[in-house]
């Protein structure tokens, strides 16, 4: 049979489809979403609105396209929206936020019996599904070793989709890193939905990190997807520091620039920490790219708020931005404040979405006329593309069999938020 799989949001769910894929593609083929399957997985979001839009547009779509295929719906916005029925009505598997490790099975007991399966569970001891990849579909693998949140922001319904916070045990992070490395990928993301909370007994992610780059042969560079402000560590950025196969980039979310807003928000830092925090890394992190996720629009936000928050992002230099106009969550305490309306959302979003403009040609114009490292991962007419360790996109002239290697690149030249250069 074939299947086709359409995946949301993170990438933790990206993680997880890559295994969705690999586990059925033992007995069926795997097609794209668009053409015509026996078999449609839609991996579901729910961070935002729009994610939530997406994932019903997908369930018709799949249905539309085959109405005699298998439709099965798993993750986040399973979790939260199960219960009604309009939604989920021409679906046959529906898998929330544990259990996914069944879909695979599930799948085929549906193919067996016809009969709909609902695997939708409260998070109480819920342990880490360990889903271990053997390659990843591009060049930077990715590495879930942790899920699940406890810090309950205000705005943020991942607590409830994804349950509390477990992480995977350092051994089997070492031997899942293994096995990416040893079917080609130099390059590993350790992705989680709190990331810089992993922990093992008495080890932390700097203990991980260390362990990875000690045990791992042939890992030519860690990369962190996120990480807080308040769990950069000293230890962290010592170790950074101190050896180059860590990635010189962080991606710490701000999501507000005024002190209010970030307390009504339950965010664990003020202004001032953030900013303290960011000055501390660049001093032992000279050129660090330092990128930041930011809700434009948040409950009660005023127009001060707003401005005061785009002069703070400013004052931070921040590398590049993330910008999501605010989305009003069921279950969460944002859902009961005064809304911005609409239209000033947009506006707000507009205006920090061209800062970043700003920000990235900025940042990466410091780049002109110096060398990159760059992990090379795709190929067009002899043009080689892929990200730098500061998570530069750089295009090069060069050949094929270049891809999936780290190469140094001195950068002659700008264009459209890229740089060029020449293989070294």
């Amino acid at each position: 049979m074939k299947f086709a799989i359409c995946n949301l949001g993170c990438k933790v769910n990206n993680y997880e489809a890559n295994w969705y894929a690999e586990q059925l593609a033992v007995n069926h083929e795997e097609v794209d979403f668009s053409q015509k399957a026996d078999i449609y997985i839609i991996n579901s979001c729910s961070v935002t609105n729009t994610a939530g839009s997406k994932s019903r547009q997908m369930i018709h779509r799949a249905r539309k396209k085959n109405p005699e295929a298998i439709i099965a719906v798993v993750s986040c916005y399973v979790q939260l929206e199960y219960r009604n029925e309009d939604i989920f009505a021409d679906c046959d598997i529906l898998v929330g936020s544990r259990n996914k490790i069944r879909l695979p099975e599930y799948i085929e007991q549906f193919i067996a019996t016809r009969e709909k399966i609902i695997d939708v569970g409260p998070f109480e001891s819920c342990p880490f599904e360990e889903i271990a990849l053997t390659r990843f579909n591009q060049t930077r693998a990715y590495l879930k070793i942790q899920d699940g949140c406890n810090q309950f922001c205000s705005y943020c319904t991942i607590p409830l989709a994804r349950g509390r916070e477990r992480s995977l045990p350092l051994k089997k992070v070492i031997e899942n890193a293994r096995r990416l490395v040893e079917n080609g990928h130099r390059e590993i993301v350790l992705t989680g939905i709190h990331t810089g909370r992993w922990h093992d007994d008495s080890h932390d992610l700097a203990d991980l990190m260390q362990a990875l780059l000690d045990e791992v042969e042939g890992l030519e560079r860690i990369r962190l997807s996120s990480i807080e402000m308040t769990e950069v560590s000293n230890r962290l950025i010592e170790l950074m520091a101190a050896d180059r196969r860590i990635a010189r980039h962080l991606h710490i979310p701000l999501q507000t620039g005024n002190d209010r807003l970030l307390k009504l928000n339950n965010r664990p830092y003020t202004t001032e920490q953030y900013y303290q925090r960011i000055g501390e890394i660049r001093e032992r992190l000279p050129g660090i790219s330092i990128s930041s996720d930011i809700i434009a629009g948040l409950p009660t936000e005023t127009d001060e708020e707003h401005e005061e928050t785009r002069k703070f992002i400013e004052k931070c230099r921040l590398s590049f931005l993330h910008v999501f106009p605010y989305a009003r969550k069921e279950h969460t305490y944002d859902a009961t404040l005064k809304q911005v309306a609409e239209n000033v959302k947009k506006e707000r979003a507009a205006s920090l979405t061209k800062l970043r403009g700003q920000l990235y040609n900025d940042y990466v114009s410091s780049y002109l006329n110096r060398e990159v490292e760059v992990l090379f991962e795709t190929c067009e007419n002899g043009l080689l593309k892929g990200h730098s360790s500061e998570y530069i996109m750089v295009a090069a002239e060069g050949k094929e069999d270049l891809l999936g290697q780290i190469c140094r690149v001195r950068v002659d030249s700008l264009e459209k938020e890229e740089l060029r250069g020449h293989i070294i």
